[in-house]
């Protein structure tokens, strides 16, 4: 990717499925060093859009480039391994250890593959990110024991073994209690960090599991964009009680977390 090129752009990008329009007319544009928050209800279109800055799908209209590659003119396959995607329903079965997980992140497998071996720095790579992440004491300690909140921060390492330029998180405190919680958006702030270069795009439902370094946002309602631009400039009490559609009371604490609160019985 040349200097100065946009990490993620998209332009214009309608997606119309079974005759439904999913996208209406998307524009965003993610810059090296960036950290995004994708918001919006159910049925917003945050799964259609992440699915096409993830390298899944095409745009029915408009343009998409990822990591300076356009899409329709580029293996998504090959582009999809220059990507980092963080997905919590990780379909893993076998009773990998926290080091076999996170190497499969080179070899874009769900499983351990057979007829690869790591070398040794690919396998002290492993271990520095385990490290960053807070799990070195867990490096040998099996998949099916760790607790969800450990699983995340697993799967994040994993997406970052091949060095990506993007970094997209997809919910990644489904299911997680509240120390779970915490502790893996306190890992993403720590990672956001260590790697300034790394472009990030994570989706959610809920503002309270944004990590403080987040630097802008896009607000989704009915396959719209309706705001979108730098954090502090999006994430107001009206424009998120917009975009779903509630009166909302958004607050910032000092450390730079949000908490939205519905207020049914006034405007916010």
């Amino acid at each position: 990717m040349a200097p100065h090129t946009p990490a993620l752009q998209a332009h214009q990008v309608d997606v119309v499925r079974d005759g439904r329009l999913l996208l209406d007319g998307v524009s965003l544009t993610v810059h090296p060093g960036e950290h995004w928050a994708l918001l919006g209800p159910n049925g917003a279109g945050k799964t259609t859009l992440f699915s096409l800055l993830g390298a899944v799908s095409h745009p029915t209209r408009g343009t998409v480039q990822v990591l300076g590659h356009t899409l329709g003119r580029v293996d998504l396959q090959k582009l999809r391994g220059l990507i980092g995607h963080v997905n919590p329903r990780h379909p893993l079965r076998s009773a990998l250890t926290v080091s076999e997980v996170v190497l499969t992140g080179l070899t874009g497998t769900i499983e351990s593959s057979p007829r690869w071996t790591p070398t040794p720095a690919q396998g002290a790579t492993a271990d520095k990110l385990i490290a960053m992440l807070g799990l070195s004491e867990r490096a040998d300690t099996l998949w099916p024991v760790l607790s969800q909140g450990e699983r995340g921060r697993v799967l994040i390492a994993r997406a970052l073994m091949p060095d990506p330029g993007l970094l997209l998180l997809d919910e990644p405190a489904t299911g997680l209690d509240l120390p779970g919680r915490e502790q893996l958006v306190e890992s993403i702030d720590i990672l956001q960090r260590a790697r300034p270069e790394l472009a990030s795009v994570i989706v959610t439902h809920h503002l309270e599991e944004l990590p403080s370094g987040t630097t802008h946002a896009a607000l989704l309602r009915a396959g719209r964009v309706l705001y979108s631009g730098p954090v502090d400039e999006v994430l107001t009490s009206r424009s998120v009680s917009d975009c779903f559609g509630c009166p909302v009371a958004l607050t910032r604490s000092s450390g730079g977390r949000w908490h939205a609160e519905a207020r049914r019985d006034r405007a916010a």
